[in-house]
């Protein structure tokens, strides 16, 4: 696992030459309007990227509560599985970037968090590096706390993603379990867990617009047999996503809410999710 600063790029490209050998993980920070302050991502680039090629599709992975953003790395083993999936040509040359996200679950409440998103970290992301600034070169994806902002995201900005893929989502349809960190990090509620907040900002709230528009997003949904309610719900959402003819794919495997489950699921769900990049062009050429 290598982590680099921003400001060790170019030391790095030295180091590595033109022949770029092997995909590279960089950290760099950047000020955001939206939340008033520097806001840190990480990003990987495959083997062969360069600043002056062809853009190449992007994924934004959503970190869960009070996690991290390298836990994609350290935890889930995302630059393994990245390499491996595009060296076999599962999925093509993807970049990958993954935002710090505190415990703000990805919405304007605490912090501008979903603002800022789509109004610094796209246009941050997109102006440098060599990434996909269209729907379909775009994907979004999260686990447990992500898992409920990448859906909120897909579903209210469905126009800028072609696909999406959820791990262990916390996307309760009612209202979160007790030992929830939902209803403790002060985000749905001022002073104390309001479930009126929770009901506007989750996904049920969002699903007739959603619905109603012409762009649909090819989801991947699993999680852990032993994370009974999370897994239930997730279910739950597969089941209504495909009555409702939305294309998705549904993973239930041994284990509860950790990155062994997750990184284990990790391959199955790059490729699902990347599939929407190959189905994009094919559209665009009938």
């Amino acid at each position: 696992m290598r982590l680099f600063p921003h400001s060790a790029l170019l030391a790095l490209c030295a180091a590595v030459g033109a022949t770029a050998s092997a995909s590279t993980v960089i950290s760099r920070s950047f000020h955001s309007e939206a939340l008033g302050r520097d806001w840190s991502y990480t990003i990987y680039l495959p083997t062969g990227y360069r600043h002056d090629a062809p853009r190449i599709p992007v994924l934004y992975l959503l970190h869960g509560n009070n996690g991290d953003a390298n836990d994609w790395l350290t935890q889930g083993r995302l630059q393994a599985a990245a390499d491996t999936l595009i060296e076999h040509k599962e999925i093509p040359p993807v970049a990958i970037v993954m935002p710090q996200g505190g415990t703000d679950w990805y919405v304007d409440r605490k912090e501008k968090m979903e603002t800022a998103f789509f109004a610094d970290l796209l246009p941050e992301i997109e102006t440098h590096y060599a990434v996909a600034t269209q729907r379909g070169g775009r994907m979004i994806g999260g686990v447990s706390m992500g898992g409920f902002g990448a859906l909120r995201y897909a579903m209210t900005q469905s126009e800028l993603f072609c696909g999406a893929l959820l791990l262990s989502p916390a996307v309760y349809a009612n209202e979160p379990p007790p030992g929830s960190a939902a209803r403790r990090v002060g985000v749905f509620g001022d002073r104390q867990f309001d479930p009126h907040v929770w009901h506007a900002l989750n996904y049920p709230a969002q699903w007739e617009r959603y619905m109603s528009r012409p762009y649909r997003l090819p989801m991947f949904i699993a999680a852990g047999d032993d994370d009974l309610t999370i897994q239930a719900d997730a279910s739950s959402l597969y089941t209504h996503l495909r009555l409702a003819g939305n294309p998705a794919a549904l993973r239930i495997i041994d284990g509860g809410h950790t990155w062994d489950v997750w990184s284990a699921l990790l391959p199955a769900a790059l490729k699902y999710t990347l599939s929407c990049v190959k189905q994009t062009a094919h559209d665009q050429d009938k």
